[in-house]
């Protein structure tokens, strides 16, 4: 008798411990986990967003020559997905400094890690400026310095760190 309760106490004790273990692994009301983490190196660019920087990542693109470029995922079926915020790269000529400049980041309501490619272009005798916001760039266009084109591409690059 004295060994039934041994046994049931110690097997209580095991099954208690794994419920435990269970909850620590997946955490209260955290779902499916999706496996164990690990720590990868790839390297992170920063871009203007209203006049401050952000730093992002470039992981997919819809444009196989891009891809090959940046060392990073071909994906055609990215060029199907319409209705993205834009990602302002400027082509050319531009101000010491000029980096990518997004119509939107983290916490905004249009955010998406997806963006729609738009190429700028300096205009010939334009001295370029640098350009740190969506909001400047309609401003500059209006002077008929700065033009932009749809490159019918789409860049899977999700902001990492706002500011």
């Amino acid at each position: 008798m004295r060994s039934r309760l041994v046994f049931s106490v110690g097997l209580m004790f095991v099954l208690t411990a794994t419920a435990v273990s269970a909850a620590i692994t997946v955490g209260p009301m955290m779902g499916p986990i999706m496996g164990p983490a690990k720590t990868i190196k790839r390297p992170s660019f920063l871009g203007y967003y209203d006049g401050h920087k952000d730093t992002y990542l470039n992981t997919d693109v819809s444009s196989k020559s891009e891809a090959t470029a940046m060392q990073i995922n071909f994906s055609a079926r990215l060029g199907s997905v319409k209705g993205l915020p834009e990602i302002y790269l400027v082509e050319g000529k531009a101000a010491p400094g000029q980096l990518a400049v997004f119509g939107s980041e983290p916490g905004e309501k249009d955010y998406s890690p997806l963006w729609a490619e738009t190429i700028l272009t300096w205009k010939a005798g334009a001295t370029p400026v640098l350009i740190t916001s969506d909001t400047q760039v309609n401003k500059i266009e209006k002077t008929g310095k700065l033009t932009e084109r749809d490159a019918h591409v789409v860049l899977n690059c999700p902001i990492i760190k706002v500011g």
